[in-house]
């Protein structure tokens, strides 16, 4: 699992932002701090409450000069029907291959639904170095993120 100081492993992942368009994290720091923010599945009562939390406090993370991206193993297009559901204004990001959760090392099998290799709730911040400043990963599903802890990171 990473951790603080740690590079960020890059990606290029399909961007579900009303429509699909594509974001490589090492081509996007300019928009740094980014804040990669990872969940199970879309359409879960969790996973919509933390979305819909984030969406709530995304002016404090726009204060921040943050970029917040939502990211889980769900297709983009059902990401869009997410993201439409909810009305959330940020984009989500599809690891549809399950590489992103791989390579930043927070993949689980949700046993309870008979669910493979998704996305532990976590929450990482990269700055425009690529650098780890802040790294929380949960490994009970039903725990979502200290979102005060999240804005002072960026702060």
């Amino acid at each position: 699992m990473l951790s603080v100081g740690d590079t960020a492993p890059d990606f290029t992942a399909p961007v579900a932002n009303g429509d699909i368009d594509e974001l490589t994290l090492s081509e996007d720091l300019d928009d740094a701090p980014i804040v990669l923010a990872f969940f199970p599945g879309a359409f879960t009562s969790v996973c919509s409450h933390e979305m819909n939390t984030f969406q709530d406090r995304l002016g404090e993370l726009d204060e921040a000069g943050a970029t917040l991206y939502g990211v889980s193993i769900d297709t983009p297009f059902s990401q869009n029907a997410f993201r439409d559901e909810l009305g959330l204004s940020f984009a989500l990001l599809s690891d549809n291959e399950r590489e992103i959760i791989d390579d930043y090392g927070i993949s689980m099998d949700f046993e309870e639904l008979g669910v493979p290799n998704v996305a532990k709730r976590a929450v990482f911040v990269v700055d425009g170095n690529q650098e780890i400043t802040y790294a929380w990963v949960s490994d009970d599903p039903g725990v979502e993120p200290d979102y005060d802890e999240v804005i002072d990171a960026l702060n």
